[in-house]
């Protein structure tokens, strides 16, 4: 770690999956969203970050899609990497030893964002790098949970859950490479995102309010809801 160097930050966002709930036939992510492709807006708003340094993109090995789909913000402040395996998680973790070897150093910040979640607006990455900046452990966008919540049990209502004290966990989520990468690599590939990770290592990350509109497109009626959300633009 360079003891008098600032910390910075880099995004990574985990685009290797083939999002079967999705329903379109394909990968999601260059499913058309109104004219683009989904991952294409998600991209173009990270770049929109000034205090991004840089985007990584990880891709599965046998993809063959993405240059020729998507077009990139300009600049160079995008880098694309190859090295996805079979889960989320294996994913992040092997985009995060990218970064290594790009220089990222352990004491910079990495977000992770879902491909999938591309109503992302820049004012949001700001917000939590305005709060987690300064914090031992980091965070990630959340929402407290507003609905009534059911456990299900053979297709019926097993129980009501008591939502008091429950968030929605979104993207992105922000971490120290040195402290991320050990605890995915200890979580395992079940870890269905970064925070849980941190949290089997017995930290507690900071919750930060996030938005009703960042949601993760994943099912088939999801796609007609962001070419709305977009098309609308911001509040």
């Amino acid at each position: 770690m360079q003891i008098n160097s600032i910390p910075r930050c880099f995004a990574l966002v985990p685009c290797a999956g083939v999002g079967q709930r999705a329903g379109v036939g394909g990968p999601k992510q260059y499913h058309p969203v109104a004219g683009r492709p989904l991952v294409e807006h998600t991209l173009h708003a990270l770049s929109r970050v000034r205090r991004l340094e840089a985007t990584l993109v990880v891709l599965s090995p046998e993809d063959t899609r993405f240059e020729a789909d998507v077009s990139l913000p300009p600049g160079e402040r995008t880098w694309v990497a190859r090295c996805g395996g079979a889960s989320r998680a294996e994913s992040v973790a092997s985009g995060l030893a990218e970064l290594l070897a790009r220089g990222v150093q352990p004491h910079d910040w990495v977000l992770v964002h879902d491909a999938a979640r591309c109503l992302i607006r820049p004012e949001w990455v700001d917000r939590l790098i305005d709060a987690c900046e300064a914090d031992e452990v980091g965070g990630l966008l959340a929402l407290p949970v507003a609905d009534t919540l059911k456990q299900e049990r053979s297709g019926r209502v097993g129980a009501t859950v008591d939502r008091a004290g429950k968030w929605a966990a979104q993207t992105p989520q922000m971490f120290r490479l040195g402290l991320l990468r050990p605890a995915l690599l200890q979580a395992g590939e079940a870890v269905t995102d970064e925070s849980s990770a941190i949290e089997a290592l017995g930290h507690a990350p900071l919750l930060v309010r996030g938005d009703l509109c960042n949601l993760k497109v994943t099912w088939p009626e999801d796609f007609a809801l962001a070419a709305r959300l977009l098309a609308h633009g911001p509040a």
